[in-house]
């Protein structure tokens, strides 16, 4: 098990939320330790991408996209739950992959979705600005758990409609016939 570095977010977001399926959350709550496998993920990026955040430029809300790689950005949405996306490609360049789905043991309705999965993990807005890469509360690991090309499905985003041309790119990113997915 070895946990993600910088650089490994550091790269193309396209490339960076295809490789996150197979790897693992680690979330350390108190005296427990939460884990679970990404089977699903939707990458975010650039000011030009109408679905993210940072088409709207930097705000208050979004300057953590526009921070190092590697970053946790958590976000609240319809009032009511958190997603988890942890940020990608160089400094001052916004952009984030989210993490949609993750697959735990036993039941795959847990965390089949980002509200469902902060839920699980008890992710909410006090973890915002994290480094995933040093953190001893929230991140990510490789435990050499190999995802085939042939087995990644690339769809379009969930619930992104009002992003005009952007609604239509296929950045959505799930193993194949994986349970625990979301939307298939």
């Amino acid at each position: 098990m070895k946990k993600l570095d910088r650089g490994f977010f550091n790269r193309n977001t396209l490339k960076v939320a295809q490789e996150l399926l197979g790897k693992f959350i680690v979330r350390r709550y108190g005296k427990k330790i939460i884990t679970g496998k990404v089977v699903e993920t939707e990458a975010y990026m650039g000011p030009l991408d109408l679905a993210s955040h940072a088409s709207r430029g930097k705000t208050p809300r979004t300057e953590i996209m526009f921070g190092k790689p590697g970053i946790a950005y958590i976000y609240l949405i319809y009032g009511m739950y958190y997603c988890f996306n942890v940020v990608t490609e160089k400094k001052s360049y916004p952009a984030a992959v989210l993490i949609r789905a993750i697959e735990t043991s036993g039941n795959e309705k847990l965390a089949n979705g980002p509200g469902k999965l902060c839920y699980f993990f008890k992710i909410d807005k006090l973890l915002n600005g994290e480094d995933t890469t040093t953190s001893k509360k929230l991140w990510l690991e490789d435990r050499r758990e190999k995802i085939k090309k042939s087995e990644i499905i690339a769809r379009k985003r969930i619930g992104v409609d009002y992003a005009q041309h952007s609604q239509h790119y296929l950045w959505r990113f799930y193993i194949k016939d994986n349970l625990c997915v979301s939307k298939r």
